[in-house]
């Protein structure tokens, strides 16, 4: 009968690290991605996107009871759902949707034209947005870049003026580092380098808290920009100041087909007069 070989403890030792390295190595992979939805900074720029910090700072109470045939139904995307399924969307009774364009004033989102080209193909009603960076450069630069890189508008009848994306800071201080008066003068500069460049008025995407604790709840752009509310709940809830309605509802993050759902306050006809301006 041959011997049986134990290991040597050096061999144990070397098992062991070995062991160690590939659980460190497997956690550093999952970490980032847990630490980056806290807005520590550790998110890559570019990643951020409509509504992604709702859930934590919000928190969501159901969805709307009852599907209204008086409200159209829409989706929001960025890069990060890639290569979007328009036809089933379409079938499912989606009719508009808006496409992240840019961010800051250097990222650009690589599937913007398969999913703004990709939307109007199949009949949809569509539009670009911008999510907003306050602490990079400033409201005209950004206004700019956006409008260079996707968010123009097109007189097609088809085409949404496009949208200001200001919300929670996901790579850091939720305000940006701005101070109340800043961030309404940082708004301000969009909206008027956005509405010269283009001849519309660009719609606001931003949640009540955010609004009042990053502007002071400041009502001076409800006479002339459209609201898009984000609630994730039964019903809209308290609008920010200086607006009696809202124009869109970005009501939910786990829809079918995109997670992103929306509703637009009226019927496809007043979708189309939005977009003829």
């Amino acid at each position: 009968m041959g011997s049986v070989r134990l290991p040597t403890i050096a061999a144990i030792g070397r098992t062991r690290l070995l062991v160690t390295g590939l659980l460190v190595g497997a956690c550093s992979l999952v970490q980032p991605l847990a630490v980056a939805r806290q807005g520590d900074g550790s998110l890559e720029r570019g990643g951020a996107f409509m509504g992604m910090g709702v859930v934590a700072h919000d928190g969501q109470d159901g969805i709307p009871v009852e599907t209204k045939s008086s409200q159209s139904e829409g989706v929001d995307v960025a890069s990060y759902q890639g290569d979007v399924a328009w036809p089933t969307l379409w079938n499912s009774g989606v009719r508009w949707a808006y496409t992240k364009a840019t961010e800051g004033t250097s990222y650009k989102n690589p599937y913007f034209a398969q999913q703004y080209g990709g939307a109007y193909d199949v009949g949809m009603i569509r539009g670009a947005y911008h999510f907003a960076t306050p602490d990079t450069s400033s409201g005209v630069s950004q206004a700019n870049y956006f409008v260079d890189h996707g968010g123009d508008w097109s007189d097609d009848g088809r085409t949404l003026p496009g949208v200001l994306d200001i919300e929670w800071n996901p790579y850091g201080d939720a305000c940006f580092g701005k101070s109340k008066s800043g961030m309404v003068g940082w708004i301000r500069d969009f909206l008027k380098t956005y509405e010269e460049r283009t001849g519309r008025d660009a719609v606001i995407y931003t949640a009540t808290s955010w609004w009042t604790q990053c502007t002071g709840n400041y009502s001076g752009f409800g006479a002339s920009n459209p609201l898009w509310i984000a609630r994730y709940a039964s019903t809209v809830g308290a609008l920010p100041a200086g607006w009696s309605s809202h124009t869109m509802w970005q009501y939910t993050s786990s829809g079918p087909t995109v997670g992103d759902h929306d509703r637009f306050n009226g019927g496809l006809d007043k979708m189309q007069a939005l977009a003829s301006g």
